[in-house]
C-alpha cells in the first residue's frame, strides 16, 4: 500500500492491535536521562554518608592491615573483605536500586503494560533488508543530529559550567584537602546536574519525534477504515449469524455438486470424498468431501442420484485428509484413484449393453 495513501487517523482498534504487537513509541534517551537524574539525586542524599562510611571503613582496614597478624590470617583477610564488600554494597545499592525503579517507571509509561504477543520473537525485526530501509530513511537524519547534540550539548553545558571555577583554583592553593575535596564534589555534582538537565531535553524532543514518526506509521488508508468499520461495526451475534449462513451455503453447493460427481469413495461409515474427472483438468478434481454425519449425507445423494458409490477405506482416509474441496488429487493417488474410476466406466459401459 503507497505510503502517501495513509491519510486517516489509526482507530481505536488499529492502534490496540499495534501496541499487542510491541509497536510503540519509546526513547532510549528520555529513559536514560530520567535514570541520570536518579542517580545523581540518590548521589546527593547518600553522598555524606557514603564518604563517612568509606573513610572509617578505610580507616579500619589500614589498621587492620597493621597488625601482622590479622592481615596474614585467614579470619583476618575474611574481616576485610567483608567490611569492604558491605561499604561498597552500602553505597551502590540506594543508588542502584533509584536508577532500577526510575528505569522501570519510565518504561512503562511509555510502553505500558508489557505484550505476550511483543515477547515472542520475530525474526522480521532483524530483517536487515528492512533495518537498511529505516536507517536510510528520515529517521537517519535525525539520529544524526541526535548524537552530535547529545555530544555538543550536554558537553558544551558541562564545558560552560567548568571553565569559571578553573580561575578559581588559584585562589584555594594552600586550603585543606577537606575543603578541597568539599568544593570539587560540590562543583562537580553543579556541572553533573546541568549535563543532566540538558540531557533530559534531548530525550523529550526525542520522544516527541518518536511519537510523531509512530503516529505516521500507524495511520490508515480509507478503504482500511471502512474495512475496520464493517467488521467491527455489527455485533458478534450477528456475525455468527453471517458465518452460519456462509456455511450452510457452501454446504449446499457442494452437496449440490455430488450429483455431478462421476464416483463417491468411501469408508463405510467415517469418510466419503466424491470425485469428478471431465477431461479440463490435469486429474480427477475433489468436489465434495465429509466424514461422519456429513460423509452419510454424501453417500445417500449420490445413491439417490445414481453416482456410484465404491467402498475404499484406505483410499478414501488419504483422499479426504490430502485434498480440499476444488483441487485435484495428489499425484501419488493416482493409480488408485485411475483404477476406481476404470472399475466405474467399466460398469458403467455393461449397464448401458445390457440395457
Amino acid at each position: 500500500m503507497a505510503r502517501e495513501d495513509r491519510t486517516e487517523k489509526p482507530t481505536a482498534k488499529h492502534r490496540k492491535r499495534a501496541r499487542a504487537k510491541g509497536q510503540i513509541a519509546r526513547s532510549p534517551d528520555l529513559g536514560g536521562s530520567f535514570v541520570l537524574v536518579a542517580g545523581l539525586f540518590a548521589i546527593s542524599l547518600t553522598g555524606p554518608s557514603i564518604v563517612t562510611a568509606g573513610g572509617t571503613t578505610f580507616r579500619e582496614m589500614i589498621a587492620e592491615i597493621a597488625n601482622p597478624t590479622k592481615a596474614t590470617s585467614m579470619a583476618g583477610l575474611s574481616t576485610l573483605m567483608h567490611d569492604a564488600l558491605s561499604t561498597l554494597l552500602g553505597a551502590v545499592g540506594p543508588i542502584a536500586g533509584a536508577c532500577m525503579a526510575t528505569g522501570l517507571i519510565v518504561g512503562f509509561a511509555q510502553a505500558g503494560r508489557p505484550s505476550p504477543q511483543a515477547l515472542k520473537p520475530d525474526f522480521k525485526r532483524i530483517n536487515p533488508v528492512s533495518g537498511l530501509k529505516n536507517l536510510l530513511g528520515p529517521n537517519l537524519v535525525f539520529e544524526a543530529v541526535k548524537a552530535v547534540a547529545k555530544v555538543g550539548v550536554v558537553g558544551g553545558v558541562a564545558g560552560l559550567a567548568l571553565v569559571p571555577g578553573m580561575t578559581q583554583l588559584v585562589s584555594k592553593v594552600g586550603i585543606s584537602p577537606e575543603a578541597l575535596g568539599v568544593m570539587m564534589g560540590t562543583r562537580g555534582a553543579e556541572i553533573a546536574q546541568r549535563a543532566a538537565f540538558a540531557y533530559v531535553v534531548i530525550g523529550v524532543i526525542d520522544y516527541a519525534w518518536k511519537r510523531h514518526r509512530h503516529e505516521q506509521q500507524l495511520k490508515m488508508t480509507k478503504q482500511q477504515v471502512k474495512d475496520e468499520a464493517r467488521q467491527y461495526g455489527i455485533s458478534a451475534e450477528v456475525r455468527s449469524a453471517q458465518r452460519r449462513r456462509q456455511m450452510q451455503l457452501a454446504r449446499a453447493r457442494m452437496m449440490a455438486a455430488v450429483r455431478t460427481a462421476d464416483v463417491v469413495v468411501a469408508n463405510p461409515t467415517h469418510f466419503a470424498v466424491a470425485l469428478l474427472y471431465d477431461g479440463t483438468r490435469t486429474a480427477p478434481e475433489v468436489v465434495a468431501k465429509g466424514q461422519d454425519l456429513i460423509a452419510l449425507q454424501i453417500r445417500r445423494i449420490a445413491e439417490e442420484s445414481g453416482v456410484p458409490v465404491i467402498t475404499d477405506p484406505p483410499l478414501a482416509r488419504a483422499l479426504h485428509s490430502s485434498t480440499e474441496i476444488g483441487q485435484v488429487i495428489p499425484e501419488e493417488l493416482y493409480a488408485a484413484v485411475a483404477r476406481v474410476l476404470a472399475f466405474v466406466y467399466r460398469m458403467a459401459g455393461r449397464r448401458r449393453l445390457a440395457s
